[in-house]
């Protein structure tokens, strides 16, 4: 995960947070990715490591507030699975992280729903933005348009 050349020093700056970010908290961040994209459980290591660039770039141009509260909330996570279940998030059964998932996301407390639904657009934004993903759901957008289609 490297920022290229043309980056702001804030976004560079702010891209190696996002990066030590998603590595300090990979078993979380891949165990929810995997709940809301299934499909992704059986990525192969390279894959996963371009889903984490990809959010990785998403992450660079928000501010260092909202990538602490990022690590925070994937932190209460992996907290509330050893609170309720005696086991850290990653290691609790599919259906078990879902109605975990599920509880953030009807949570009464506003921070608590915000938080999965950013991170769940991270997830789904780092799984469906890799080539490979566009090519296995037929995505063929073109900045060129719809010429692009004809040729």
């Amino acid at each position: 995960m490297q920022a290229t050349s043309g980056d702001s020093p804030e976004a560079t700056s702010n891209r190696a947070i996002a990066v030590d970010l998603l590595r300090r908290n990979r078993r979380v961040f891949r165990a929810v990715t995997a709940t809301v994209v299934p499909r992704a459980k059986d990525l192969a290591v390279d894959a996963w490591e371009d889903i984490e660039t990809i959010v990785a770039d998403g992450l660079a141009s928000r501010p260092p507030a909202l990538l602490k509260q990022l690590a925070l909330f994937l932190r209460v996570i992996d907290i509330v699975a050893v609170l309720r279940h005696a086991r850290r998030f990653d290691r609790l059964g599919a259906s078990r992280r879902t109605r975990m998932l599920r509880a953030f996301e009807r949570s009464p407390f506003v921070l608590l729903r915000r938080g999965f639904w950013g991170l769940r657009t991270l997830a789904l934004m780092g799984y469906y933005a890799r080539p490979a993903a566009k090519r296995e759901i037929g995505y063929r957008a073109d900045p060129r348009g719809w010429e692009a289609r004809g040729a």
